[in-house]
This record gives C-alpha cells, sequence and structure tokens, in this order.
C-alpha cells in the first residue's frame, strides 16, 4: 500500500499535530494520548496522512488508524482479526475476518499496557510477513 505524501511542505506529522490543535476537545486529547502511546509502543513508527485526514500508523505496512467522529475516537488494526487480545479491547468491526477496531468514548480509561501489547503484537505480525 502506497503511502501519502506530505501536502505541500507540511509533513504528516505535523497534520496530525493540526488535526489535535483542531478539534480542541477530549477527541484531540484522546487522539494525542494514543499517537503517544502507539509511539511509544514502538519508537520506529512511521506516521501518515490518509484518506482526507485520518492519521495512519505504519511499521512494515499499516498498524492502525485513528479516526475522529463526533462520539468517538476509533483506532481500527489493519490486521486486528490475526492478533491476540487477550485484555478485549477490540469493541467494533468485530464481523470481519481482517480488520478490528477499539472505539474510545469521552471520559473512558484507556488500558495503556493492553494498547501499547496490542500495538506490538501488529509491529510483530507484520515484520514476520515483510521477512517472507
Amino acid at each position: 500500500m502506497a503511502k501519502s505524501e506530505p501536502q505541500g511542505n507540511t509533513s504528516p506529522s505535523q497534520l496530525i499535530d493540526a488535526r489535535i490543535k483542531e478539534l480542541g476537545d477530549w477527541r484531540g486529547e484522546l487522539l494525542s494520548r494514543l499517537r503517544t502511546l502507539v509511539k511509544e509502543a514502538d519508537p520506529d513508527v512511521v506516521e501518515e496522512w490518509k484518506w482526507r485526514g485520518v492519521p495512519v500508523w505504519y511499521h512494515d505496512g499499516m498498524l492502525c488508524t485513528g479516526e475522529t467522529y463526533k462520539n468517538v475516537v476509533k483506532m481500527t488494526f489493519a490486521k486486528g482479526a490475526a492478533l491476540e487480545d487477550p485484555a478485549g479491547l477490540f469493541n467494533s468491526s468485530l464481523e470481519g475476518n481482517t480488520r478490528r477496531a477499539i472505539d474510545f468514548h469521552d471520559d473512558e480509561k484507556i488500558d495503556e499496557q493492553a494498547l501499547k501489547t496490542l500495538v506490538r503484537a501488529a509491529v510483530a505480525l507484520n515484520e514476520s510477513k515483510a521477512k517472507r
């Protein structure tokens, strides 16, 4: 999958920063926190900006997205159906054979360790497929 190109001289990371600021509410704060957790879980993650304004994190392929909606911030894991989720974080898009998502609502506590474990598992899955 091709990665997006920066728009003008603006990098994907700067576009994500701008989106967080533009939201200016709990969704921006939550997206910022999720972004930090992804980067803590995988310091080598690459940020991209896709589909007219969706932050996407890559490492040997797409890991997950950070979508913002009116009542939810959604992290969709591209290969979530192939990941073990012992903490039961996945609570959305459960019917498909590929993706899985986590819907976060206002004032919801994040199981940060479990989320980092899930991100690391996504990285490991992508790395294992990249070596083939």
